[in-house]
């Protein structure tokens, strides 16, 4: 019963409020976060060499990264980032991951000064320099903008989305970080003038993976340059040695595809002697690259950008995997198993 229309039209206000604040509360709780999965990525062959357009074999990890994403009244962004990291990994790139988001957000026309954007990152990704944690963040928020604007974007659009987002974190991202935490699998990738190429691979048999961190992050960006400084300073030496790369990748793809273990690994050994000639290993890779192999890898190398970060094993069988990361363990503040299948 109302006393007047006036009462009438504010009770019907504050209804429709509650209807729709309700409804907000419940879309916002059920977001579906297991689509914005994006995967971690272990390079197998071409850290550093990718960049000059050569091509590279990359391998994701079952590991993801995950993204919610709210509207909220208040213009602004806020971002909770609650992915497992090795220490000192997120203060690190703090002031990165922030550009990364926001290049993320314009490429996809989302400006946070006309509406609020919260942003939550979770998964069980452990983000540690060489993974690829950077583009499994900025692909994974690429997936929840699709799902929250209700857009229908394509792979190759969450992948370009991807790339962009790179850029905050790379300067000049090579594209493979964001191409394996988009598609997954075992993918064959080289960069071009235009669009990135990338085949996905099919295996014979699973390829047992060790890899394990240095506790070491270190800054793609400054990598990324110091191998370019080298480059232009020395061009005839620098051709030669990619030349080289380039055999031992193509070498390296057909003996993954046909399941030959022993030559897979010899060549990952070749490839980190390449990246210890470029100076962006370190002695904390090298020591467990050594560890690896005498605990019965038949293969090891570093993997990613460098100067600290991750190292790969290639073991065989599951016992010799275990073995291998019963040795790391000693020495590494961080070691996992996975499979390329």
């Amino acid at each position: 019963i109302f006393d007047t229309n006036a009462q009438r039209f504010h009770y019907i206000i504050l209804s429709l409020l509650s209807f729709i604040i309700a409804n907000f509360t419940l879309t916002m709780a059920s977001f579906p976060v297991d689509k914005t999965h994006a995967f971690g990525k272990l390079i197998l062959f071409g850290e550093h060499f990718v960049v000059y357009k050569v091509p590279a074999l990359v391998g994701a990890v079952s590991a993801y990264t995950d993204c919610k994403l709210e509207y909220t009244a208040e213009p602004g962004l806020e971002v909770i980032d609650n992915r497992p990291a090795v220490p000192l990994y997120k203060e690190k790139k703090t002031e990165e991951g922030i550009a990364a988001i926001n290049l993320t957000l314009t490429h996809l026309g989302v400006d946070t000064k006309k509406r609020g954007v919260k942003l939550t990152f979770g998964g069980d990704l452990c983000c540690a320099s060489g993974i690829g944690a950077s583009a499994a963040q900025v692909v994974s928020l690429a997936r929840a903008v699709n799902i929250a604007d209700s857009r229908s974007m394509s792979e190759d659009e969450i992948n370009a989305a991807g790339y962009e987002g790179e850029k905050g974190y790379h300067g000049t991202p090579s594209g493979i970080d964001n191409t394996a935490a988009t598609f997954g699998g075992l993918l064959r990738f080289q960069r071009t003038e235009g669009a990135p190429i990338f085949d996905k691979k099919t295996l014979l048999s699973p390829i047992r993976i060790v890899y394990a961190s240095t506790g070491i992050t270190s800054s793609t960006t400054e990598v990324v340059g110091d191998v370019r400084a080298k480059k232009e300073a020395d061009e005839a030496w620098f051709a030669d040695l990619i030349g080289k790369y380039t055999d031992l990748c193509e070498q390296g793809q057909k003996a993954a595809e046909e399941g030959d273990m022993d030559k897979l690994g010899k060549l990952m050994n070749l490839n980190h002697e390449y990246l210890q000639e470029l100076t962006v290993s370190c002695k904390e890779l090298d020591d467990l690259v050594v560890a690896a192999r005498a605990a019965g890898a038949v293969g090891a190398k570093m993997s990613g950008t460098g100067r600290g970060g991750l190292m790969i094993a290639l073991t065989p069988t599951e016992e010799i995997q275990n073995e291998v990361a019963s040795a790391l363990e000693k020495l590494a503040p961080q070691v996992w198993k996975t499979t390329f299948a």
